[in-house]
């Protein structure tokens, strides 16, 4: 468009040179244009209308004027000059969507939990298009039924416990570890005068988790040359403390080492510890998560992403431990209490740095476990149990 009006221009110069040469030559006076080339100032230059051009008198535009090169609009009074921008604000962009995740905790609010709750407070999962839900069940045993019923996405738990829900058909299978370790023992009352494992024989020992029942504690006595028939059992429906404080058993099984203790030592309750791991339980993952495995396909990515979520989160728990602890207690008030604080150290230095990594050997050699102690019928393979989320999509 800018070669078009130069090229108008010089056209107007030219017409208007040639028209004054003429008079010039007719009045014999020199022209300003015969030294410069140029009009004199002050000379009004007047651009043609184009429609008048294009319809002149023989209806056809001046020879080569179809050929002129475009450029910038010339505002004519046929053809006044159109805006060159967009006025008015461009179109909004759509936001990326959002995928929605509801997550079961175990049960109450635990140190244990960190990486899910500064994940959320540090919007980790915000910024990888995730909208999470942490829900507290009513009752522990609830979780595992939401997920395998499809009305919760993900859900916690510990290993030997899912061992033992695949065996009875649920649909559940490990997509991260936010633990690897065992967290659970034998916990008795000094006053019990247990030593030993082979000194629970006639004695009361209580537990919450089928898993502390049917896997954990048989696993122990048999190495004591004990079963289940020579001591005990009761259910005390999570009310591990309690039942310990009050003396209505003698110990209890599946209790955290980290907390239970300590909370019955606030409470003036001296209780000595076994862990599990140390009396004929294989090492096993401490804190699970687990999904639907007939919804994982099309919830892979979504649970990719999230679990990439508590691995940054659980890095910078970390290597911040004093504002993590902070956060934590500022994000869920409940933990903020002495025993938590004092167990704080030990459970921070248990978070697994790699949530998704599997460690195929582990879940083999817990299935080989259970089928030797007569503990489950024949074995299930790792890939019905357990799956590395971050590996490609099979």
């Amino acid at each position: 468009m800018l070669s078009l009006r130069r090229s108008l221009l010089v056209s107007g110069h030219l017409l208007l040179g040639t028209s004054m040469l003429i008079a010039t030559l007719a009045s014999g006076q020199p022209s300003a244009s015969d030294e410069h080339g140029f009009p004199p100032l002050q000379t009004d230059v007047m651009v043609p209308d184009l429609n008048a051009i294009e319809s002149g008198p023989a209806g056809t535009a001046p020879a080569g004027y179809a050929t002129l090169p475009s450029g910038p609009a010339v505002d004519t009074p046929s053809r006044p000059i159109a805006p060159a921008i967009v006025q008015g604000p461009p179109e909004p962009i759509a936001p990326p969507p959002v995928d929605h995740l509801r997550v079961s905790l175990d049960w109450y609010p635990s140190p244990r939990h960190a990486a899910l709750y500064v994940a959320q407070a540090r919007d980790m999962f915000r910024h990888r298009g995730l909208r999470v839900e942490i829900a507290t069940p009513a009752d522990p045993e609830v979780p595992a039924k939401l997920l395998a019923d499809s009305r919760v996405d993900l859900a916690l738990t510990r290993q030997p416990l899912l061992h033992l829900l695949v065996d009875e058909g649920l649909p559940l299978i490990r997509v991260a570890s936010l633990v690897s370790v065992p967290l659970d023992a034998l916990i008795v009352s000094r006053e019990s005068g247990i030593e030993s494992l082979s000194q629970l024989e006639g004695k009361r020992i209580g537990h919450a988790d089928r898993d502390g029942e049917q896997i954990l504690l048989p696993a122990m006595l048999a190495g004591a040359k004990l079963t289940l028939d020579d001591l005990d059992t009761p259910n005390v429906h999570y009310r591990l403390e309690e039942a310990v404080r009050e003396g209505r058993v003698d110990g209890v099984i599946g209790g955290n080492r980290h907390l239970l203790p300590r909370s019955l030592a606030n409470d003036g309750t001296a209780t000595r510890s076994f862990p599990i791991e140390d009396h004929g339980v294989p090492l096993h993952d401490g804190l699970i998560l687990v999904a639907n495995r007939e919804e994982l396909r099309q919830r892979r990515d979504a649970i990719r992403r999230f679990i990439a979520a508590l691995e940054e989160a659980t890095a910078w728990i970390l290597e911040h431990p004093r504002d993590s602890w902070q956060l934590l207690i500022a994000t869920e008030p409940t933990l903020d209490t002495p025993v938590n604080r004092d167990a704080w150290p030990e459970i921070r230095a248990r978070l697994t740095l790699t949530p998704s990594a599997l460690s195929q050997g582990r879940y083999h050699a817990f299935e080989h476990f259970l089928e030797e102690q007569g503990l489950a019928e024949g074995q299930h393979k790792v890939s019905r149990l357990a799956v590395d989320i971050s590996a490609p999509a099979p």
